[in-house]
């Protein structure tokens, strides 16, 4: 089908990577930008298509199938994750020299993670701390960010990275803690505890807008709501919301010997983000400033002065 003026008029956004938090985003794009989505899933096509998106095969294991990215995009969006293994991040260097052989792309967005700090000691702090990675997990993240800047730097791109916390949504495939709730995995007690940090699927997607459109160029920001909660504190609540029992509290030297590498490894990160540069720079209001009022939401109850998610989309033309 031929473009029609008013779409060739329109952005055109390349989306990499494009599972839950990427289909939320050609949600709320769909019909202002021309949407591209990079997928090396056949099966997908007609999801994606059914989303508003034109997919293109591709994978970013493999960079000769990416040739075609060049020129394509106005906007990328890179949600893709790293690697399974090693401390660089192949595949962000695939991706990055493909769209480096075209200077059409001024804007990307690229989904860190707060990992790259590794463990604050419960210390508040923003974007200008060095980070301190402690895993290979986050050392493949902060070589990834290196990368983006670079890539922003030496091609006059506007470079946001965004450095993402815990996803929470009930729509969200493993992404709420009711389904660790009904498993009964226990949390630390008090005395052993850290801090977590938490964004909901909407607000992060809307996140992911926001720095698509007022993003400052070469710019780290927290996409982390205002949540100050230790991890045992924040299953607590959940459980009461949901009407279920709370999670049972065991030592740190329990946990040791109870719960997988990956899950201690979520316990021995405390830290909590100021995010003002969301909020002020991006000027994001929050549909769920605290996990409060997400989870609330999620229970189907509304707390004062909380919208419903389609009430809130009805009232506004867009993130802010």
């Amino acid at each position: 089908m031929p473009l029609t003026p008013s779409a060739l008029r329109r952005p055109t956004l390349l989306v990499v990577g494009c599972g839950d938090i990427g289909l939320r985003v050609l949600r709320l794009l769909r019909g202002r930008w021309r949407l591209l989505v990079l997928s090396s899933s056949v099966e997908r096509v007609g999801e994606l298509r059914a989303a508003g998106a034109v997919p293109l095969q591709g994978n970013l294991d493999e960079p000769r199938t990416l040739a075609r990215l060049a020129g394509l995009a106005d906007a990328v969006l890179h949600l893709a994750p790293p690697p399974g293994s090693g401390s660089s991040d192949s595949r962000t260097q695939a991706l990055l020299q493909a769209l480096a052989r075209s200077g059409r792309v001024r804007r990307l967005v690229y989904a860190s993670t707060t990992g790259v700090y590794g463990d604050a000691g419960g210390a508040c702090f923003d974007e200008t701390r060095a980070v301190r990675p402690a895993t290979e997990r986050a050392l493949r993240r902060v070589d990834a960010e290196a990368r983006v800047r670079w890539y922003g730097r030496g091609f006059g791109v506007a470079v946001t990275v965004l450095r993402i916390p815990g996803i929470y949504a009930l729509d969200r495939p493993g992404g709420h803690p009711r389904e660790r709730l009904l498993r009964g995995t226990p949390v630390l007690r008090p005395e052993d505890d850290v801090y977590t940090n938490h964004i909901h699927a909407d607000d992060l997607a809307r996140a992911c807008v926001a720095a698509l459109h007022r993003g400052l160029p070469q710019r780290v920001v927290h996409a982390s709501d205002d949540s100050t909660l230790t991890m045992g504190d924040y299953f607590d609540l959940a459980a009461d919301l949901g009407g279920l029992p709370r999670p049972p509290r065991i030592s740190r030297e329990q946990a040791q010997q109870q719960l997988s590498p990956v899950q201690l490894s979520f316990m021995s990160e405390s830290r909590r983000l100021q995010n003002r540069r969301l909020k002020q720079e991006l000027k994001l209001r929050l549909r769920y400033p605290t996990v409060h009022e997400g989870l609330w939401a999620e229970q189907g109850l509304r707390s004062p002065g909380i919208k419903s998610p389609a009430a809130a989309s009805a009232s506004s033309s867009g993130p802010r």
